[in-house]
């Protein structure tokens, strides 16, 4: 009996032992493989592999942030990179996600900002989000992220949308259109600079709309997943002077079930290797631990809290 008592103990020890050798197979959401999401996520998930061993993350190529939630919700997925707006829409069951609540989604921190870019063309008089009044405005894609940021920007100013002429365009029809004179100004959330706008700007000219004072405090407040920002004098030919903006942020989604310690220890590897991060894409070289916890309007994962509490950013 006693030596069946050993050999059980020394075979569950060798159990134990396999499962602590064992490889974490888990999936990165990104985005398309053209876009900037698919070789951020890839960039992401080598630093995982690299710095924390048995790990083995796969960035896998998808539709983007809408897709990506449903992915981690369903469990098709561990971590996404998505945008913040999206990632509150879904968590909350609101606008796109109307009575499609995902409650298991967690924040582990957010990137890099995606700016709400608001042009017109330079002939147009336009000068403020008041002037759009009555304007052509491309919002872009009908049902888009865009769409939703530049409806609560313009109701922020006490404008709706039965106030302007609303197009729904893309990026590149929009500034098309700004350049043959079918549009008076677009909505445009992306990375600053925007491909489109600097074609715009070198081909006809273009002006930028501040979002600024009283009413971008009140937006922020009011939506979680904004911050304000500048898009810098000089950032499109003939824009001379700095211009305040308003943000989202691209965001690194996780779900919510995922184990503290795991998350603690990818959350930690990420942020103490920024440096490899930058490298490896430019984007990495704004991402801070500091603003990571910014614009963060669905509740950070315990592991990911863990870390910030313990360098001091998160209260």
């Amino acid at each position: 009996m006693k030596k069946l008592s050993v050999a059980a103990a020394v075979l569950a020890g060798l159990i134990a032992l396999t499962g602590c050798n064992e490889k974490k197979n888990y999936i990165l959401a990104t985005g398309g493989t053209s876009g900037t999401y698919y070789p951020f996520g890839g960039a992401i998930a080598n630093i995982w592999n690299t710095k924390i061993d048995n790990m083995n993350v796969t960035a896998q190529a998808t539709g983007a942030s809408a897709e990506n939630l449903r992915l981690i919700s369903k469990g098709d997925a561990e971590f996404a990179t998505v945008q913040n707006d999206v990632m509150d829409y879904a968590y909350n069951g609101t606008d796109m996600f109307e009575g499609q609540k995902l409650p298991n989604l967690a924040s582990i921190g957010t990137l890099y900002p995606e700016v709400v870019q608001i042009a017109a063309s330079a002939s147009s008089g336009i000068k403020s989000i008041d002037d759009l009044r009555g304007k052509r405005v491309s919002v872009g894609d009908a049902g888009s992220g865009v769409e939703f940021n530049a409806k609560q920007i313009l109701e922020g100013y006490g404008i709706s949308f039965s106030d302007i002429k609303k197009n729904n365009l893309s990026f590149k029809e929009s500034a098309e259109g700004i350049q043959n004179g079918t549009l008076d100004a677009c909505f445009i959330t992306a990375g600053v600079p925007n491909s489109a706008l600097q074609e715009l700007a070198f081909t006809a000219g273009l002006i930028l709309i501040p979002v600024n004072g009283d009413k971008a405090d009140a937006i922020c407040a009011k939506y979680g997943f904004y911050t304000k920002t500048v898009i810098p004098a000089g950032t499109y030919k003939g824009t001379d002077r700095d211009t305040e903006a308003l943000a989202i942020k691209a965001t690194l989604a996780v779900n919510a079930n995922l184990d503290e310690n795991t998350v603690y220890a990818m959350t930690k590897a990420l942020f103490e290797n920024l440096d490899e991060l930058g490298a490896a894409h430019a984007k990495g070289k704004e991402v801070t631990a500091e603003s990571a916890v910014t614009g963060i309007s669905v509740p950070f994962h315990p592991g990911a809290a863990k870390y910030y509490k313990e360098i001091g950013v998160l209260n």
